[in-house]
């Protein structure tokens, strides 16, 4: 009979459902039964793509014997991590507090009131390998509980107060060009100079910090950290990290050389990763990241694409029980898919061995460097169409088709940033139609929600969907010009401001109407995406530039005053804020007056170029610009609103250059500024 999650709108709670473990969803009714009965918590939190949480549903969850210890002794709570995302931030920090390095699954034990007192991530059914059997934990820490075992108090009131000491660091740190120099360098000395990216496994894209190597590059000229940030995006394009058949990329790779991975597909990775894409295309002209980003466009197009136009959130690892398997080929199934002169071809291309490259069997890979012509290309091409086609027939991994606010932002920011450098312009209407669907079928009363799935809507959103969507709404009001994006980054900064700002200048994750949780959470560090925070606090920046109103940008000031003594002791982990902060001193802005063709190719010059952070602003005329921009008097030199012409001028720091009418003119400002 199936519990209480079949009810649950999140296809990872759904997995659950017909568990003998009797699960609630996280509501307050759950809490007032663990006080009812007098019985602790025991949350488990994981999410769809998760290899190791089915692994752990599969051992336990699934076994009738476990069951009945959990339901005996807990109020059993599971969370889907990506549809609530400051529960998971809240107990994965407590979690690292006890000194574990945290991970999913996570399994913590809580009172009835919501404080943590011991916790862990994947635990097997029986003891192997110095881990306890899970029942054996059950029943510990179950026994601790009804004792009033001491500790239980003392691991609870610590665990509190370090959790709420860790928000509030005192004193001021001051940041600027030079110390962003310094981090930059720091950086590249703990890149892998042999395979890129970080050095050591497992290897995650970790785009924050390419993306910091590429502004230390803008900066000073340090061609080192240009080619360090290349280098990583080589390395995982043509590794097995890169789905080299239908396109996308996988989580992480658990080697340090990008061959094997963790066969999930998250849509913010394959974001983050598109918009580093475009930026290395622009830069280098080099086919192999124009290719990746077109293919990861096409997959998300193919297998990602939800009814409503907007993007799923995750594809897992496993099907048919096993991780990887819809991904990986024999050269036998190679052979018959295309026959033995093309089997033998692709084979030496993409690493197709007899006895495999990973536990028997082969991930397709460009690792091993190659001389390939213009037709050799053509022909993998086709033979790889092929092969996708052959794969197709096989049982897909399970696909989590809930759209996140967040995420889709990501995403959509992503696919309109790279459209110009990529050349492909119709993928701004594929982010505009993403766009349509979350501000038409997830806002209510002007306020996102978080998390969309068969006609419901996890309400309010989080500072995070305001952060990413904000950022979505100003890269298509760039794009477009049309008034209403930026009409509506307005309006969401604002809902943002009134329910997410904290006194001292920050924001919390949740909203103050939220469901009451221990604590409001309001992280500053980046996990797998950049901390919402830091994406705020560069839409802030963006949006004085784009209405003229230097309050965003006092406000982008506050912002930092209040996070950055909080960053400061590890500033490794705070990527996605130096990133920032480097916007909020170094943004520029194109102003492009005109109408016409001869405006539209200054405009798409300007955002092709391979730079992190100039916005671009198209105006018919001077008299459409804010009375005070360094712009306008400028322009009424040299066009009118009605003359027709087209100029364009480089803005930093409240001067502008003078009127620019050449491409390449333009090109040289922006680089050389």
């Amino acid at each position: 009979m199936p519990n209480q999650l079949a009810a649950a709108a999140s296809p990872y709670l759904l997995q659950h459902k017909d568990n003998p473990v009797d699960w609630w969803e996280w509501t307050p009714e759950a809490f007032a039964e663990a006080r009812r009965s007098n019985r602790p918590i025991l949350l488990s939190i994981g999410y769809a793509a998760c290899h190791w949480c089915h692994v752990m549903a599969h051992e336990s969850f699934e076994d009738a014997a476990t069951a009945a210890v959990m339901n005996e002794l807990f109020v059993n709570i599971k969370v889907d991590r990506e549809e609530r995302p400051e529960v998971d931030q809240i107990y994965m920090a407590a979690l690292q507090q006890l000194g574990v390095q945290g991970g999913w699954p996570m399994t913590m034990f809580l009172d009835a009131e919501g404080a943590p007192f011991w916790g862990g991530t994947y635990f097997p059914k029986e003891a192997r390998y110095g881990q306890p059997a899970f029942t054996d934990v059950l029943k510990t820490m179950a026994n601790a509980y009804a004792a009033s075992d001491p500790r239980i108090a003392q691991n609870r009131v610590a665990l509190l107060e370090r959790l709420r000491q860790k928000a509030r660091p005192a004193g001021q740190v001051v940041i600027g060009t030079n110390e962003l120099d310094d981090i930059a360098g720091r950086v590249l000395g703990i890149m892998d100079t042999e395979h890129g990216g970080l050095q050591g496994s497992p290897k995650f894209p970790n785009t924050p910090f390419l993306e910091l190597l590429w502004r230390g590059w803008e900066r000073t000229g340090r061609q080192k950290l240009r080619d360090a940030a290349l280098h990583a995006l080589d390395g995982m394009s043509e590794g097995g990290i890169y789905d080299h058949i239908g396109g996308g990329y996988s989580r992480y790779s658990v080697d340090d050389r990008w061959l094997v991975p963790h066969f999930e597909k998250m849509l913010y990775d394959n974001a983050q990763i598109l918009d580093l894409l475009g930026l290395g295309y622009a830069e280098t002209g080099a086919e192999l990241f124009r290719a990746r980003a077109i293919e990861t466009v096409g997959w998300l197009q193919r297998e990602m694409l939800t009814e409503g136009g907007a993007f799923a959130a995750s594809l897992d690892a496993d099907s048919e029980g096993h991780e990887g398997r819809y991904y990986v080929w024999t050269l036998k199934q190679v052979l018959e898919a295309l026959g033995a002169q093309d089997a033998e071809f692709f084979a030496r291309h993409y690493d197709i061995a007899p006895f495999g490259n990973w536990e028997g069997v082969s991930i397709p890979n460009r690792l091993k460097e190659m001389e390939r012509s213009g037709a050799d290309e053509v022909r993998l091409a086709m033979l790889r169409d092929k092969l996708l086609a052959v794969r197709e027939k096989r049982v897909p991994p399970g696909r989590d088709d809930k759209v996140l606010a967040d995420w889709n932002g990501l995403m959509i920011a992503a696919l309109v940033g790279a459209a110009p450098r990529i050349g492909r312009p119709e993928w701004v209407e594929l982010a505009a139609g993403a766009f349509r669907f979350i501000a038409e079928s997830m806002v209510k009363d002007g306020r996102l929600g978080h998390s969309w799935r068969a006609g419901r809507l996890v309400f309010p959103g989080l500072a995070s969907d305001y952060a990413a969507m904000i950022g979505a709404a100003l890269a298509l009001a760039e794009a477009t010009g049309e008034p209403a994006y930026l009409d509506r980054a307005v309006e969401w900064q604002g809902m943002l401001e009134r329910h997410h700002a904290t006194e001292a200048g920050g924001y919390y994750l949740t909203a103050d109407d939220a469901e009451g949780l221990i604590l409001r959470p309001e992280a500053t560090a980046d996990d797998a995406v950049t901390n919402p925070q830091a994406l705020i606090a560069r839409n802030l920046v963006r949006l004085a530039i784009l209405t003229g109103d230097d309050a965003y940008r006092a406000r982008a000031d506050r912002l930092f005053a209040a996070l950055l003594p909080r960053a400061a002791p590890n500033l490794y982990s705070h990527a996605g804020l130096l990133n920032a902060l480097d916007t909020r001193l170094r943004a520029r802005e194109v102003v492009v007056i005109g109408a016409g063709a001869e405006a539209e190719t200054l405009a798409e010059a300007a955002r092709r170029l391979p730079l992190a952070d100039v916005s671009v602003q198209r105006v018919t005329g001077p008299s459409t610009l804010p009375a005070d921009h360094p712009a306008r008097a400028k322009a009424t030199s040299v066009t009118s609103d009605t003359s027709g012409s087209a100029a364009a001028f480089v803005c930093a720091g409240g001067s502008c250059s003078l009127p620019v009418t050449e491409v390449n003119r333009l090109e040289e400002l922006l680089r050389g500024s």
